[in-house]
């Protein structure tokens, strides 16, 4: 058997000059613009080779951004519009008439009456203008109900049916009723009629009426030859005060 001769090595083929270095542009990126470079020498490129080029590539771009400033472009102003104008409405110009002060419902009390007195004053001196009666029927009127009443509306002690309705008080003169003193039994009007300011007002003012020359006469004669009461002289002292609540209610 022959010896087994050991076998060779292989051989290397000659040797490659490659003069330099090559720098092998890898990829871009957005925001370093990284660049692969690949160094090649005698035994080929190493690792450490190309770790080197890119950390010299990455601080020559370092360098280069701290070198240029990116400016944004300088914001325009919007330009300024001047502000509509306001056009005021026909309603908010237009001037509103003034309105009338309001009427007090119940008139103020003069003379030295209190309102219920007044009240019913009122009611007298409205029922005389609905008649048509002139100014000194309305006076002789008031100055009737005055004496016969004090001007309150009372019911009669007499007369149990009339306390059923709206009352201000009671007499006992027999079976007298109301502002005027009014009697059922003479003929002027039911109790319940009676009883309502109103309608008593407007049975005197018709009596009156009937009175011949009554407008002549004194305000005492004209009351008297109505009411015909015991006392005729009394409706005189009410007189001045009757003028002066009339011209307070006219």
């Amino acid at each position: 058997m022959g010896r087994h001769r050991a076998p060779e090595p292989p051989r290397r083929g000659p040797a490659r000059s490659v003069p330099g270095r090559i720098a092998v542009a890898t990829g871009v990126t957005c925001c370093l613009g990284l660049i692969g470079v690949a160094g090649v020498g005698e035994t080929g490129p190493t690792r450490l080779d190309v770790h080197e080029a890119v950390a010299d590539r990455a601080a020559a771009d370092l360098r280069a951004s701290r070198d240029f400033t990116r400016l944004a472009p300088p914001a325009v102003a919007a330009p300024a519009l001047p502000a509509p104008a306001v056009t005021p409405s026909p309603t908010a110009s237009a001037k509103k008439p003034p309105r009338k002060p309001a009427r007090p419902k119940n008139p103020r009390p003069v003379a030295g009456l209190d309102q219920r007195q007044m009240n019913n004053a009122k009611v007298i001196v409205d029922v005389g203008r609905e008649m048509k009666m002139p100014r000194r029927a309305l006076v002789v009127a008031v100055a009737t109900a005055m004496q016969e009443s004090n001007l309150y509306n009372l019911a009669s002690n007499v007369l149990p049916a009339s306390f059923d309705h709206p009352h201000q008080g009671s007499g006992s003169d027999h079976d007298s009723v109301g502002l005027f003193q009014q009697r059922p039994s003479s003929g002027w009007g039911t109790v319940a009629q009676l009883m309502r300011p109103s309608y008593a007002a407007r049975a005197f003012y018709t009596a009156l009426r009937e009175v011949p020359g009554w407008a002549d006469m004194s305000v005492t004669a004209a009351a008297q030859a109505v009411q015909v009461s015991a006392f005729p002289d009394a409706y005189a002292r009410h007189e001045d005060r009757a003028a002066t609540v009339v011209a307070a209610l006219t």
